[in-house]
């Protein structure tokens, strides 16, 4: 038999400072995975206090409005101090902790799996077949499920589903990277890459701007930063997110760290976030704290087709200053971000075919002479490193910082 001690307590600015009450429980080990009914405590315990991403984004950029793309990985409700509940969703984890003033929690755990019950109808279900988590108030209400395929989380208030999973394939947007000859078929970011000079009202461009139905979301700075992210941990990685080592999955996080850990091209500063409030750390550090974030934005809800697109307007963001940020695959929420030199990002206004609008970030690189020579922009256009200027859009996911 397996015991586990688990204590509620208050926290001040992320440190104990008491303890309210405790539990102590037994299970077999054959029964259960130890470490995820701690990873689940654990989370709970930590977020329960902590100042959200939300509230820290407003407090230090409380001029710069969050981009939607941003708003679906945090989900602000879920992390709402006043409701006093914190749901942390990661690939194969839940964390929930629930606590008002004079309001008891209860945890239990038996054959097959842990539940958490607190006083307002919240309580949470671990068992052999995933997570369950339901929280809220009438007309309010939020579930979350945990099953092998990843993480759907519904509010009643949204009414749309996100499923938290990983994709495939190697990041275009690491400028060390070379492309295959299979990974030229087929490749929506084919599309993306155009030159500078084809910039301007007019011109036409088949694009196809995916939409991401599987959002891996952003935990926590102090949550994240608890989670080893190193090449050097990957088992204990895998086995914290209950991923199959030599599973697709397995291969998109191990891509990951790869790109994260391997050295940047000359003049460029790189940094991997792995939690929102890093992401605006490492952003402000490069371009002060007068910065705003944009982000692609297509009027459809679901992916459109690869179609002609027209520009109908451009307009320079940036000249030579911008931090971009490209959305992983991951477990959750991990930014591949960087500052390079010559770089200009542009807002640009397109109509499709068949009438889907656009507003579409663009990055153009003028330097592009350190690049590893098959990269896959190179191939595309037809181009050699140095050259000319280099451009690509943003899919919707991702994120470009311009100082205002």
């Amino acid at each position: 038999m397996a015991y586990l001690i688990f204590a509620v307590g208050g926290w001040d600015n992320y440190n104990m400072s008491s303890f309210l009450f405790g539990f102590t429980f037994s299970f077999s080990p054959m029964k259960f995975n130890l470490l995820n009914v701690y990873t689940l405590f654990s989370l709970a315990l930590v977020a329960s206090h902590a100042v959200t991403p939300d509230v820290y984004w407003k407090s230090v950029l409380p001029n710069s409005p969050m981009p939607k793309t941003i708003k679906d990985l945090v989900h602000t409700a879920e992390w709402s101090e006043e409701k006093n509940t914190a749901v942390v969703v990661g690939k194969g984890g839940v964390a929930v902790h629930t606590e008002k003033p004079g309001k008891k929690t209860n945890v239990g755990v038996r054959k097959g799996g842990v539940t958490v019950n607190t006083g307002k109808g919240t309580n949470v279900g671990v068992g052999k077949g995933g997570v369950g988590v339901h929280t809220g108030k009438p007309g309010k209400r939020t579930d979350v499920g945990v099953g092998k395929g990843g993480v759907a989380v519904h509010t009643g208030h949204k009414g749309k589903p996100v499923y938290v999973g990983v994709g495939k394939g190697a990041n275009p947007f690491v400028y060390n990277y070379a492309a295959s000859a299979d990974q030229l078929k087929d490749n929506p970011n084919v599309a993306f890459f155009f030159l500078e000079n084809d910039l301007h009202q007019g011109t036409e461009m088949k694009l196809h701007f995916i939409k991401d139905d599987q959002k891996a979301t952003f935990l926590p700075r102090q949550v994240a930063d608890s989670i080893p992210f190193s090449s050097n941990k990957l088992p204990q990685i895998y086995n914290e997110f209950s991923i199959k080592s030599g599973s697709v999955e397995a291969q998109d996080m191990k891509q990951t760290l790869s790109e994260c850990e391997n050295k940047g091209i000359e003049g460029e500063e790189k940094y991997c976030a792995t939690s929102l409030e890093s992401m605006v750390d490492f952003s402000t550090s490069k371009l002060g704290k007068n910065v705003k974030a944009i982000s692609t934005e297509v009027n459809a809800k679901e992916s459109t087709p690869l179609q002609k697109y027209t520009i109908e307007g451009a307009k320079k963001l940036a000249a030579d200053k911008a931090v971009v940020c490209h959305k992983q695959n991951y477990a959750y929420a991990v930014f591949y971000c960087h500052k390079t030199v010559s770089t200009r990002a542009y807002s640009v206004s397109l109509v499709g075919a068949d009438g889907t609008k656009a507003k579409a970030v663009a990055v153009c690189h003028t330097d592009t002479s350190k690049w590893n020579p098959k990269h896959l922009a190179f191939q595309v256009l037809k181009v050699k490193p140095g050259t000319v200027p280099v451009c690509h859009f943003l899919p919707e996911d991702h994120i470009v910082w311009v100082p205002y």
